[in-house]
């Protein structure tokens, strides 16, 4: 039985995510998570200011004597250029900048990186990942007709950063990851776990044509148990502990740097501008703008009905989407026919193929109940 359209009446949430729960006013599981799970937790006063200061004394403790004490991913987004303006220019951190070049940063991006990099005298890492693997790896996505499409490209530049951290005895990484712009999740439907190693593997054996000697994996057990726990490395949010609004961010960056704006987040890769503003929502009816508004509505950086408004516009600019459609399939070297004809195949999810899901779940649960993860629920 089809379920009724309902939306939360204090964020824009709604069920296209299925697995969404309302209270009995009308409250989604979304927000009732957020001030269980993250508002209690989360200071961004002079107690969390505290908490990160003592935790960069002791970075640069440990760091003293070393080219550099921290290693962040850049990617020339907000998050990032915002963290690497905090650690440098607020904390003195001196944080080795490391980006991961996917082949999609649009030139935006690139902008971002080099203004940011040249004013702050920093030294920055590319590492690039074999283009025909990558490539090989994200049409298997798309020929398997799940939502998440966009993991061959997220997985790469985690796994990548953080087997450089494990090469190297870098024991500190900076993470953009923060709850004023992202405490509400991408439901799991809409985007499963990016280092489920069985799921990666059994759509690749289906859908790929080529084998994978140089993308970077990396399993849960790895960065989650081996690196964490056996090797020390401690992945640090720094804009949890300080005061982080959207618009003051671009103000200062653009203003310090010459940063360029996007129009929405995420935009500076090419390849997710297209996946989060056209693929999902045409295809599957998910639009990743009701999370991001959300979380800024549960943050107090928007109202709910200037999220109402801005969702009334379509997620892609439909004067250039098709020049966009024939870019990504031309790029990923398709026809414009054959994209369109995956487009239009039936929709599978992450239980389609082999998952560990409920691990992952269970280990969620088990962290959540151990005050190590303060993630409202996917």
């Amino acid at each position: 039985m089809q379920r009724s359209f309902q939306i939360c009446t204090r964020c824009v949430m709604d069920t296209s995510d299925e697995s969404i729960t309302f209270d009995e006013q009308g409250v989604c599981d979304h927000c009732l998570g957020f001030d269980r799970y993250v508002k209690p937790h989360w200071d961004t006063g002079p107690a969390g200011r505290a908490q990160l200061e003592a935790l960069v004394a002791r970075i640069k403790k440990d760091s003293q004597g070393k080219p550099f004490d921290c290693i962040m991913g850049m990617s020339g987004g907000l998050d990032s250029s915002y963290l690497l303006h905090v650690a440098v220019k607020e904390y003195g951190l001196r944080p080795l900048v490391f980006h991961v070049d996917g082949g999609w940063n649009s030139q935006m991006a690139v902008h971002n990186i080099e203004v940011m990099i040249d004013k702050l005298g920093l030294d920055l890492y590319t590492e690039v990942i074999n283009w025909e693997e990558m490539k090989d790896f994200q049409r298997a996505f798309f020929r398997a007709s799940v939502p998440h499409i966009d993991i061959p490209q997220d997985h790469a530049f985690v796994a990548t950063l953080y087997h450089f951290a494990n090469k190297h005895n870098i024991k500190y990484i900076l993470n953009g990851g923060n709850f004023s712009t992202e405490c509400v999740r991408n439901p799991l439907e809409w985007m499963y776990y990016g280092t489920d190693m069985w799921q990666l593997k059994d759509i690749h054996n289906r859908f790929g044509e080529r084998p994978l000697r140089d993308y970077p994996l990396s399993s849960i057990w790895f960065h989650k148990i081996y690196l964490r726990y056996l090797k020390r490395v401690q992945v640090v949010k720094p804009l949890n502990f300080v005061p982080y609004i959207r618009t003051d961010a671009v103000k200062v960056l653009t203003e310090t740097y010459g940063w360029t704006a996007y129009p929405r987040k995420h935009d500076e890769s090419r390849f997710t501008k297209f996946y989060e503003g056209y693929w999902l929502p045409t295809k599957f009816g998910y639009d990743t703008r009701k999370v991001q508004f959300s979380s800024l509505i549960l943050t107090g950086q928007m109202t709910r009905m200037e999220a109402l408004e801005l969702l009334k516009e379509p997620s892609y600019n439909e004067e250039t989407i098709r020049q966009d459609f024939e870019y990504i399939a031309n790029k990923l070297d398709m026809s414009v026919d054959e994209l369109e004809a995956l487009h239009r195949l039936p929709n599978k999810s992450f239980k389609d193929y082999r998952s560990q899901h409920l691990l992952f779940e269970w280990g969620a649960k088990a962290m959540r109940l151990l005050g190590i993860e303060r993630a409202v629920k996917r």
